[in-house]
């Protein structure tokens, strides 16, 4: 029979190797390496075979201090304001026309003002034909469709 093997002796992944990276790299984050000692051990880990070889490039490390609440982590994030269009297939298909319908409106109004400017003389304002998409998706809308439930 074979003896068992001790958990220090046990070898370990790229995913092991990867989190004690990543547990090096917040300690310099926080001041408790610095870089070019970041750099060895960094080698030391990724160059390590067993449990024990990982746990000995951190083992003079103490524990990580909480991470700090800034004004971007402490401020509500985007998924909490309320969505123009609804998740179903038809706020889908209004989000995804009306996105068209932008894109065609600005490109024409862009080349229209530079024919205009080119010219030097003010040419009938075209882009006034890509409202009329934009008034029956807003009549969409309006009535309900791809609106997000209240």
């Amino acid at each position: 029979m074979t003896d068992p093997v001790s958990p220090s002796q046990l070898r370990v992944s790229d995913a092991d190797r990867a989190l004690v990276e990543t547990r090096l790299r917040r300690a310099v984050e926080v001041g408790q390496l610095e870089l070019r000692e970041l750099d060895e051990r960094a080698r030391l880990v990724w160059g390590a075979r067993t449990r024990g070889d990982l746990d000995a490039v951190t083992a003079d490390l103490g524990p990580l201090p909480a991470p700090a609440v800034t004004a971007a982590s402490a401020s509500p994030a985007r998924r909490d304001r309320s969505p123009v269009f609804s998740d179903t297939g038809g706020g889908t298909a209004m989000r995804v026309l009306t996105t068209i319908w932008a894109c065609v409106l600005v490109v024409n109004v862009v080349t229209w003002a530079a024919v205009s400017l080119g010219t030097g003389e003010f040419i009938f304002p075209w882009p006034l034909f890509v409202l009329t998409p934009g008034a029956v998706l807003l009549t969409l809308y309006v009535a309900g469709i791809g609106r997000p439930g209240d």
